[in-house]
């Protein structure tokens, strides 16, 4: 395991790594400990009590922020016509069909998200080896495959994030920044613990929500009581 460093060690020293905090005390502490120059992201990880081997207990989704993710996410959307008009009219950073497939083919990635009309699917696909393993590849699940092309841009610039359950099944999903004020992370975590909940498959059995922990970039996890969150 790579040696911590010393300002990771002092922020660790304020963690009490036997505690389960109050979601609000977690968001404080997660802040406190940021030992990066930077505004670091706050991330939430879910452990869930799913066998994700199993085709009916997948978690996978997305969810917009009500307090967005304070990056702003560059928009490439693959469509023709009027919806290419109905994107461009929308906000998204790059519109177009065969040029982009292209370009990325070529090894430009200088976008966030991509859309795509589901007649576009066809063409897209073919770059599944190339956005596959990046997370790229649009998804009907995430509204990212959808002729609604206005809201799907809307949403992601909004804050819309994606979850999905890896292997572990273990789901992390950026819940803001530490510049953010503590009630609005605690906002928009309690978003996506309430989705998670609204999720859970019917076929898993036994406890659903095992852990919860939240961190910020490079610094250490903090343990989320679970019974401290208010579900809506």
């Amino acid at each position: 395991m790579a040696k911590k460093g010393k300002k990771y060690l002092e922020a660790a020293k304020l963690v009490d790594r036997t505690v389960a905090y109050s979601i609000e005390e977690a968001i404080e502490l997660a802040k406190k400990t940021s030992t990066v120059k930077f505004d670091a992201t706050v991330e939430a990880a879910f452990r869930l009590g799913i066998d994700v081997r199993k085709n009916d207990q997948q978690v996978r989704g997305a969810v917009v922020l009500p307090n967005g993710t304070g990056k702003t996410q560059r928009v490439l959307v693959f469509a023709k016509g009027e919806k290419a008009k109905e994107a461009e009219a929308a906000g998204a950073d790059f519109v177009g069909d065969a040029d982009f497939i292209n370009k990325i083919n070529q090894g430009w990635f200088d976008f966030d998200v991509i859309v795509a009309t589901p007649d576009m699917m066809g063409e897209v696909g073919k770059l599944g080896r190339v956005l596959g393993p990046k997370g790229l590849m649009p998804n009907p699940k995430t509204g990212t495959v959808t002729f609604d092309v206005t809201k799907a841009v809307n949403e992601i610039k909004a804050g819309k994030v994606e979850y999905r359950a890896d292997k572990a099944g273990i789901v992390h999903v950026p819940v803001g920044k530490v510049s953010f004020e503590n009630d609005k992370l605690v906002e928009n975590f309690q978003t996506v613990y309430d989705t998670l909940l609204k999720v859970k498959p019917s076929a898993a059995k036994g406890t659903y929500m095992k852990s919860v922990t939240v961190t910020s970039t490079m610094g250490p996890g903090v343990k989320v009581d679970p019974s401290t969150v208010t579900v809506k």
